[in-house]
């Protein structure tokens, strides 16, 4: 008989529950994702670029993966821009998508001899699924070709 009579009371409690609205409404929202740290950048030569990708995001999680890295040009002029500058300012002149770059914190060598604008500014800035872009690398120096 014990187990009958706590049926009601069982039943009564999950209602009560129920109709409380415990729990959020609604779809649930995913993780927001993080925008990539930047690469480690170098030039080993005057034509191609070494980029070592991130393997964690801006606030240190660890990355699963980079979906696009970009190369962003900006001319010379009378002001040394910030990086942020580049990138906001500038015009992506490569772009390398998954599958063609490697896992987090690979080497990724970027050939651009086929760039021949003037002088200016080069920066490189991994993007994360979602087109979320990451901060942009340090700066580098574009020569002319003509140098």
């Amino acid at each position: 008989m014990r187990s009958q009579s706590l049926i009601p009371i069982f039943v009564v409690i999950v209602g009560v529950l129920a109709l409380s609205g415990c729990g959020a409404r609604g779809d649930p929202v995913p993780h927001q994702r993080r925008p990539p740290a930047p690469c480690v950048v170098r030039a080993i030569n005057l034509r191609t670029i070494e980029a070592i990708l991130p393997t964690r995001d801006i606030q240190g999680n660890f990355l699963p993966g980079i979906e696009a890295v970009r190369v962003y040009y900006l001319p010379m002029s009378a002001d040394h821009p910030s990086a942020l500058d580049v990138f906001q300012r500038g015009e992506a002149i490569m772009e390398r998508r998954r599958p063609d770059i490697p896992d987090p914190g690979k080497k990724i060598i970027m050939d651009l001899s086929h760039f021949g604008r003037s002088s200016g500014w080069l920066v490189v800035v991994p993007f994360r699924v979602g087109n979320i872009p990451g901060t942009p690398s340090q700066i580098l120096p574009w020569f002319d070709p003509a140098f």
